[in-house]
């Protein structure tokens, strides 16, 4: 009598290539997938409810636990929506400001995604690789908003404050000291933007140090070639959006399409892939990767160049300087009443949406007048994608799940938001 060869299986929620807390729950013939069906919930934060229980300039924060790999880029998202229902018109150097931090935000999650996609696989080296380059990012969201991952640095007029003049130094421990603080304190003599300067004319070196290690490795290809396939047909009906759509080949990017904050300034290309496989996939986030630094770029040009203000200046929206809060009192008054019961936003409905490093990240908010949002609702590109995870591995073998998992690029704060 011949053993019988089906199981069901639980992939997670602690798998290590889970990328969050994804229960999975697989049913295989042998190590061939029949059936995969994804659980979610188990994480769930309530954001969407919880930003009704408070003014709209303390829900910043929660946007930034969201996909908090990128997080000035769900902030982006959240603040535009404030903006669209005050009608407030935000300093163009603001702009330049938000369409450069989003670019550092999506190298930041590709550098993550890269890391654990190739841990994953198999490829250890690389993880140690693309954190090596994101310190350097994650030092520029400390030095511009004092956080290293929650920022709130996007505010509804425009940013936080200006970029620092001086870069802070590593200082001297028992494990950075001579020549390795030499070495570290390099790139950090001058602004903020004199590092970012280093950096992009750096990272590009870096990439093709990503791709030596993985773009030709023949084990590489046979866990990714072929593997995840979605037609560009297929892909429009389960509503993919970002690298996930561009692999499949189809150009559509909100930066060119709808273009918001400084896009319609720069210039770069959208990469798309030809096959809709993880390789593809794969090709167009390095691609991206190259682009967005092209981007940064651009923004440090044009913002060496154009000094000027970086948030609006009402007062009703947003807090006044320091040096006045503390010198005049009707902008102590505006400071307090700001901090405490925050500003009540007409009453209206909008949805903006931002090109996420994940996707399409967009904020439907309605407003009824008072001081915190009525309904906010979230648009994350994590879920839709995680919803085709039956479609994209059936027939596929256990181990290929785990590659689907890594170029679905999921976070679960996002999916179960």
């Amino acid at each position: 009598m011949s053993e019988i060869q089906n199981y069901t299986l639980n992939f997670g929620p602690q798998h290590p290539a889970a990328h969050g807390v994804l229960r999975l729950i697989l049913e295989l013939d042998g190590e061939t997938i029949v059936r995969a069906d994804p659980h979610i919930g188990l994480l769930h934060r309530g954001t969407e409810k919880l930003t009704e229980s408070k003014p709209f300039n303390q829900n910043i924060g929660y946007m930034d636990r969201l996909d908090y790999v990128s997080m000035m880029c769900n902030e982006h998202a959240y603040v535009m929506a404030i903006e669209n229902l005050l009608e407030l018109e935000i300093p163009v150097r603001a702009k330049f400001i938000r369409t450069m931090f989003d670019e550092i935000t999506r190298i930041l999650n590709h550098l993550m995604w890269i890391g654990t996609h190739g841990l994953d696989l198999g490829a250890m080296t690389l993880f140690l690789y693309a954190f090596r380059e994101r310190e350097h990012l994650l030092d520029v969201y400390e030095a511009v908003s004092g956080a290293r991952m929650h920022a709130t640095y996007y505010r509804p007029g425009g940013v936080y404050r200006d970029l620092p003049a001086h870069m802070p130094q590593v200082k001297e421990t028992r494990w950075t000291k001579g020549k390795d603080l030499t070495r570290l304190n390099a790139w950090r003599q001058g602004s903020m933007l004199d590092f970012l300067d280093e950096f992009v004319n750096d990272f590009p070196h870096r990439v093709d140090e990503y791709e030596t290690l993985l773009t030709n490795n023949r084990i590489w290809k046979q866990r990714t070639v072929g593997i995840g396939v979605v037609s560009p047909e297929r892909a429009l009906q389960l509503g993919f959006s970002g690298p996930m759509l561009r692999g499949s080949g189809i150009a559509w990017d909100l930066r060119k399409k709808q273009p918001y904050a400084a896009y319609d300034k720069v210039k770069f290309s959208v990469p798309i892939g030809k096959n809709g496989d993880c390789y593809d996939r794969y090709l167009v986030r390095m691609e991206e990767m190259r682009q967005s630094n092209e981007i940064i770029r651009q923004c440090i040009s044009w913002l060496r160049d154009n000094p000027g203000p970086v948030i609006s200046g009402d007062h009703k929206v947003t807090p006044p300087s320091r040096e006045a809060m503390k010198d005049d009192m009707e902008s102590l008054i505006h400071h307090f009443k700001l901090f405490t019961e925050g500003y009540s936003v007409p009453a209206g409905e909008t949805y903006a949406a931002v090109e996420h490093p994940k996707g399409e990240f967009g904020c439907y908010m309605v407003s009824d007048g008072a001081n915190k949002p009525f309904r906010t609702h979230l648009r994350t590109a994590g879920f839709v994608h995680l919803s085709s995870m039956d479609e994209m591995v059936k027939g596929h073998m256990l181990a290929d799940v785990v590659a689907v998992i890594g170029t679905q690029d999921i976070v679960f704060g996002e999916v179960d938001r």
